[in-house]
């Protein structure tokens, strides 16, 4: 019998996974997609949207299913179905596998302040800056909402979730970003701090270089911890061999 294997989430690494499996002979894939993103990328296999209903209702989808692997390659702080996905691997016995690009680092020259949360992050505005490049996304923001001495550019790939900061400018794109169009944007709105979320990856860590070369400060919030006795592989190959799977 094919095996069946669930990928979760719809990040570029859960695309290139979705592309590597349907490559393995007789391996079935199945991409499940929360449904936040209005036009997500293509993906190899079949595809499900929406959720689950919970770690139950994702350990009986495994099992009606009859899957036989499932990988968490959702977006780092999705942390909830993170937490569901080990639930329901433990319920129903069957192998998990964490699927997470490193998070970034800092390097020389940066001006890095961690915050443990959004929450934190906005209370470290006022003493950095005033103009503030806001890239954690389009969930979260009213905690930035009661800095109405401070303007904000919020970038993220749908509209963001209300309420927002009283003095903002929503500017709608996706990754990736050129260093130099990142340092141009940053230039043209008089940007004076970075917000953003450790979501690694080489689509969006132009920022961070640029923001580096005019000397800006960045505010970041790291990465929520894995459920326990969770383990993440950092790439494709790496879920491939935890599976016991080969490219043909």
């Amino acid at each position: 019998m094919s095996p069946h294997v669930l990928v979760l989430g719809g990040t570029t690494e859960a695309r290139e996974l979705a592309a590597a499996l349907s490559a393995c002979p007789g391996v079935r894939v199945t991409s499940s997609l929360a449904g936040r993103v209005s036009r997500p990328g293509p993906l190899q296999g079949d595809v499900r949207v929406g959720g689950f209903g919970g770690a139950q209702g994702l350990a009986a989808w495994l099992c009606e299913h009859e899957v036989d692997a499932v990988v968490d390659a959702t977006h780092p702080f999705a942390e909830g179905i993170t937490a569901n996905a080990a639930a329901a691997a433990a319920a129903t016995g069957v192998p998990a596998v964490v699927l997470r690009r490193p998070g970034w680092r800092p390097e020389p020259g940066d001006r890095w302040h961690a915050a443990a949360s959004l929450t934190e992050a906005a209370a470290l505005l006022p003493s950095l800056g005033r103009r503030v490049f806001l890239t954690t996304g389009r969930l979260g923001l009213a905690a930035f909402a009661d800095l109405p001495e401070l303007h904000f550019l919020v970038r993220s790939v749908e509209p963001p979730e209300r309420p927002l900061p009283a003095h903002t400018e929503v500017l709608l794109a996706r990754g990736p970003f050129t260093v130099d169009d990142e340092t141009a944007l940053l230039r043209e709105h008089r940007i004076d701090v970075l917000v953003t979320k450790d979501s690694g990856g080489a689509a969006t860590a132009a920022k961070l270089v640029a923001a580096r070369g005019l000397g800006l400060p960045v505010v970041v919030v790291p990465r929520p911890q894995l459920p326990e006795g969770t383990a993440a592989v950092p790439d494709v190959p790496g879920v491939l061999e935890r599976l016991g799977l080969r490219l043909p």
